[in-house]
């Protein structure tokens, strides 16, 4: 009798192999087997009352079984599980040895480029360009934040126009900011006022500042940017979405933080509930905001993305200011609420 299992018997053999479990039969026979110095199919057939190939096959594929020495190629004999685990991992340290090999080789050819990285960067240090890096890639610029975050130890000042912020951007910053006020890092964030109105933002805002966080809102004159320890900033790149100038140079990061201090002072607190009295209080705020960027001629498209909220909202704050002022168009709004000089005196006669 072949060990080889065929038909159903081969099947439910490799069936036992793919799952990583052995059958019962095959625990059986290993038990049979571990009894007695060796065994051939037929005595295991009798013994246990079922065909025993298909365990044979299986045993023998998972290491437990091993030709009988000097017993005949159709006599079995029981492995120690530890021999058997062994040889069964044995291509498997083999392969981890080799990877282990081409990492360490890879690594080698890589570092040995490193004198000529520092030297070539502290030749292009000397002009200041070193300081300012453009990161195009979005998932280079997240793992940059992730880094600096957690390399930051005592300010994270954070400025984030455009309203409520997607849930999955919050989803993905909440556990590095709670990390870092968990270390004792000072946390300030300013957001417009229209990102009180989203829930999601407005429940991320009410966990930091639990810990801490300090968040105001402003309603323009953002600048989107975030600034580690005073030393290391990001900023956003006009027209390029997901990109970032990384700015290490003191002068212009000196600049970032008193920009973030101007909108600070004139900043609100973020409440996490927004009562009637405060929210006629942002309305009012946001239509005289409307008005100033009315007056200068900006598309609804373009106010709409200075306040941070949508461009049909934007549309029908501009309606309602037009019926106020009685306007027929936007030209007219526009010139009825520009300031215009005083007329000048008439002259003496």
């Amino acid at each position: 009798m072949r060990a080889e299992g065929t038909g159903a018997s081969g099947a439910a053999a490799r069936a036992a192999g793919a799952s990583g479990e052995l059958t019962p039969a095959a625990r059986r026979l290993y038990a049979y087997a571990v009894e007695r110095h060796a065994f051939d199919a037929e005595e295991a057939t009798r013994a246990l009352g079922v065909r025993a190939a298909a365990a044979i096959t299986e045993l023998a594929a998972a290491h437990l079984l091993q030709r009988a020495p000097g017993g005949g190629p159709q006599r079995w004999s029981a492995v120690a599980p530890r021999a058997a685990a062994a040889r069964a991992l044995a291509p498997l340290a083999l392969l981890v040895r080799e990877t282990h090999d081409e990492m360490d080789r890879l690594r080698g050819r890589l570092e040995a480029l490193v004198p000529a990285y520092e030297a070539g960067t502290a030749h292009r240090d000397t002009s200041g360009a070193g300081h300012l890096e453009l990161v195009t890639d979005l998932g280079a610029v997240r793992g940059l934040i992730a880094e600096l975050a957690a390399a930051c130890e005592q300010e994270l000042l954070t400025s984030q126009p455009g309203g409520g912020r997607p849930p999955e951007s919050l989803e993905e910053s909440i556990g590095r900011d709670e990390s870092l006020l968990a270390r004792g890092v000072r946390m300030r964030t300013i957001y417009q006022h229209t990102a009180r109105y989203s829930r999601p933002t407005a429940a991320y805002v009410e966990r930091v500042t639990a810990l801490g966080a300090q968040v105001r809102t402003l309603g323009d004159g953002l600048m989107r940017m975030l600034v580690f320890d005073g030393r290391t900033g990001l900023m956003a790149v006009p027209e390029r979405s997901g990109a970032a100038l990384v700015v290490r140079e003191p002068s212009v990061v000196h600049f970032m933080i008193s920009a973030f201090e101007r909108s600070w002072l004139g900043a609100e607190p973020f409440p996490t509930s927004v009562g009637p009295e405060a929210a006629r209080s942002i309305s009012d705020e946001l239509r005289q905001t409307i008005v100033r960027l009315l007056s200068e001629g900006l598309e609804d498209k373009v106010i709409a993305r200075r306040l941070g909220m949508s461009e049909r909202t934007c549309q029908r704050h501009i309606a309602e200011i037009m019926r106020a002022v009685g306007a027929k168009s936007r030209f007219q709004a526009g010139y009825l609420l520009s300031p215009h000089p005083a007329p000048a005196p008439a002259p003496p006669d």
